[in-house]
């Protein structure tokens, strides 16, 4: 993304920039997978040693500074590849408004998802896995639109929530046995938070200049209303006139 504070209401749509967007947005998932799965590969030459050590153990305060890392971490490869497609498409959405605010909105929902997590989850239990930043993805990707006034983000996270509302299911205690719901919830409502706190703040140029543009146009609608004209000669009595309200 060229700019981190472009316009969201600019009336054209540049081709180019959507390109670059989309190419920057491609290869920063495509980075962040390469090292989830990298990380999975020396978890499992080590019999998961790193997910024993820097995973989350529920109310065990010398495991709270792991809540930025476990969701790095999975417990088995069908784990990984369960949670790499939504990681990648919901990663790549979020990233293609900027990889700046993706960063950002990454530490947000590990921190939210892990430490929910951390709170409401057994403590005999050791947690990782990146299914709670999946959710926060999700979530942000869908409030995006509507924070920023976007009307293409907005289309897209009406058209993301719908298809995949089925998830929000698992964020629901119980639903899904086996499953830290509280690690989805989590992540979920700090994607949400993210959308907000992530939201674009440039200055809105396409409204002010259609404000001004109307503005205008009334001042000269009502110049020619009156008649004054600073050449006619009835100007000084027109003038006295609008004054006195008549």
């Amino acid at each position: 993304m060229a700019s981190e504070h472009r316009s969201s209401t600019a009336s054209t749509i540049d081709p180019v920039q959507m390109i670059a967007d989309a190419r920057r947005a491609l290869f920063t998932m495509v980075g962040v997978l390469a090292a989830i799965w990298l990380i999975q590969l020396v978890n499992w030459m080590d019999d998961y040693d790193l997910g024993k050590r820097f995973g989350v153990v529920p109310q065990d305060l010398s495991r709270l500074p792991n809540v930025v890392t476990a969701p790095f971490l999975h417990w088995n490869w069908a784990h990984l590849e369960a949670n790499s497609g939504p990681l990648f498409v919901f990663g790549f959405l979020a990233a293609y408004r900027g990889v700046k605010k993706f960063l950002g909105l990454t530490l947000l929902v590990a921190l939210t998802s892990e430490l929910t997590s951390w709170v409401f989850d057994s403590p005999n239990r050791i947690g990782a896995g990146a299914s709670g930043v999946v959710f926060g993805y999700f979530g942000y990707v869908v409030l995006r639109g509507i924070i920023d006034r976007n009307l293409i983000d907005t289309l897209i996270g009406v058209v993301l929530g719908a298809s995949y509302a089925y998830m929000v299911t698992s964020a629901l205690p119980g639903v899904a046995p086996g499953i830290s719901w509280s690690a989805h919830l989590g992540g979920l409502t700090g994607g949400l938070a993210g959308a907000w706190i992530f939201r674009n703040r440039a200055p809105r140029r396409a409204d002010e200049a259609k404000a001004e543009g109307k503005a205008q146009g009334k001042a000269q609608g009502k110049t020619k209303s009156t008649g004054t004209d600073p050449n006619s000669p009835n100007a000084a009595l027109l003038k006295e006139l609008d004054d006195l309200g008549l």
